[in-house]
């Protein structure tokens, strides 16, 4: 959710993202950014070792990723831990609280435009991006690759989808991968050369993406570099599939030979 949810209480097992504020001899005290309240991380679950000094450990105004162990909305307590969160936890917390924040800060330049109040930016657009992409960032990460008719075809507004997108282009460096492979094709036919063009072409033309880019060149016959850029690793191996399937099928259609490696 893209505000604040300062009425709501963690969930038991989720990892949150917090704000040192206080360091005592048996423990830090902390504020949950994402639900604006107090919460406790005791010396014995800061690390699996013994702990002589916590300050060895975190620093007040730090940000630390913890993971709820207990709530008691009755005492407004909420027990933390830090020894038991994983680096993998960590890194991907901290990616999606920065893109949480990247949209709620994009959300609250949208309702400035628009003079419409924030509450209603969300719910006429962040509503949709969520259900749609699983979180308002990953929509409008898509929006900036694609263009505004991510949005139109959401229902959301066409004023309100105009300013989203304006303002996301501006706000929403999109990162690429890219993937590399290695083409072995071959034709003894006598018109072989061109045959093998013609494959190649086929497997250029792969629907993609929007954003994303497949090019083909000669390394030296028959070995013929792929090359695709994409927005994850994800999306960059199913292009470069589609892609060596295809130019392989179509060199053996036409009576010649090929293989696919990656690197």
């Amino acid at each position: 959710m893209i505000l604040q949810r300062n009425e709501e209480w963690p969930e038991i097992g989720e990892l949150v993202v917090a704000s040192v504020v206080q360091i005592t001899n048996y423990g830090v005290y902390v504020k949950i950014d994402e639900y604006e309240k107090e919460g406790f991380l005791h010396i014995s679950e800061i690390s699996s070792s013994w702990v002589k000094n916590i300050r060895d450990y975190v620093q007040e105004g730090e940000k630390l990723v913890l993971k709820v162990l207990r709530v008691d909305p009755e005492k407004n307590h909420i027990d933390l831990s830090l020894r038991r969160v994983t680096r993998s936890e960590r890194r991907e917390k901290i990616i999606q609280w920065k893109q949480t924040k990247k949209a709620e800060s994009l959300f609250r330049s949208v309702s400035q435009k628009l003079e419409m109040p924030i509450e209603q930016v969300y719910e006429k657009a962040g509503i949709p991006l969520e259900q749609a992409f699983g979180s308002i960032y990953e929509g409008l990460a898509k929006t900036v690759r694609e263009g505004i008719s991510v949005l139109l075809e959401k229902g959301i507004p066409k004023n309100l989808a105009e300013a989203i997108t304006e303002i996301a282009k501006e706000k929403i460096r999109i990162s690429t991968v890219k993937s590399k492979g290695i083409l072995n094709i071959s034709c003894p036919k006598p018109d072989g050369v061109i045959r093998i063009k013609e494959a190649l072409k086929k497997a250029q033309a792969v629907d993609v993406a929007r954003g994303a880019k497949i090019e083909i060149y000669t390394i030296s016959p028959p070995k013929y570099r792929i090359k695709i850029t994409a927005s994850d690793h994800k999306e960059a191996n199913d292009i470069m599939k589609r892609v060596a399937d295809i130019a392989v099928e179509e060199i053996k259609r036409v009576g010649g030979q090929g293989t696919f490696e990656r690197g």
